[in-house]
């Protein structure tokens, strides 16, 4: 009878194995899933209590083509490392902007491109810092976003991790860098230049002294994800990048046009 008792909790605990697995591979629906980014203008940043920029525009308007619209209720902005932990943990979920890497590359499933990004190494200009190569970095206090492709990169490059400072924000590493506490700053070209014109900073006070990598970002779904989920949402993107709007430009860089 014991026998029995244990064969049976062992089929059943199989069954419901199963079936939680068939149950993150089920969704296929892109109004389904869970949506996650961060602070990182201007593909995607909050503006007027509402989550904007053209990576959430452009993640609207392909879903919108293929049916299942997305809405801004499904898109949750919190600190870059909490939601890249949240998109390897949860199965129905989806991160965005999101650099891709040999890394990362087995992570994710990925979609898009995006858009192209440039990471760098920026420097106080008045400071004459000069990086020839990699390691020269590492003589300098260096401000990072913890679990960024940034400070993965330095890590890859061998750039020592005490060199290093880590914050969830750009705005406190920015604050950091104009008050010399840290010396470097590594980012997204495009997103440094769009925080300092916020912050009422001169973009002038800073330059880029070293490109530490230059890529794509795109949509970084759970691996769990029903593949039709990732096969609607290419879609969407490959058409909003071949059909023309009332510009002249494809609907794509109508979006990516709004915010240069």
């Amino acid at each position: 009878m014991k026998r029995i008792k244990c064969l049976l909790s062992f089929v059943i605990l199989l069954t419901a194995h199963h079936s939680m697995a068939n149950s993150a591979q089920s969704v296929g629906d892109l109004r389904e899933l869970s949506y996650f980014t961060e602070s990182y203008p201007p593909g995607n940043y909050l503006k007027d209590g509402k989550i904007s920029g053209y990576a959430v525009d452009i993640l609207k308007a392909a879903s919108k083509l293929v049916g299942e619209e997305v809405s801004l209720s499904q898109v949750t902005l919190q600190p870059w490392a909490r939601s890249y932990r949240t998109a390897l943990t949860e199965d129905n979920a989806v991160l965005f902007s999101t650099t891709r890497s040999e890394h990362r590359e087995k992570l994710f499933t990925w979609v898009g491109p995006i858009t192209d990004i440039k990471i760098v190494v920026m420097a106080r200009k008045d400071a004459n810092i000069k990086i020839n190569k990699a390691m020269d970095m590492a003589k300098y206090r260096i401000g990072v976003i913890r679990d960024d492709i940034g400070e993965q990169t330095l890590l890859d490059m061998g750039i020592p991790r005490n060199a290093m400072q880590e914050s969830n924000y750009v705005t406190t590493l920015a604050e950091q860098l104009m008050k010399r506490r840290i010396d470097l700053l590594v980012y997204a070209h495009r997103a440094a230049i769009w925080w300092s014109k916020e912050a009422q900073v001169d973009p002038g006070l800073f330059e880029p002294v070293y490109t530490v990598k230059e890529g794509y970002v795109y949509y970084a779904f759970n691996n769990q994800v029903n593949p039709e989920a990732t096969a609607k949402l290419q879609k969407g993107i490959d058409m909003l990048k071949s059909t023309k709007g009332e510009s002249g430009d494809s609907l794509y860089q109508e979006i990516m046009s709004k915010y240069e």
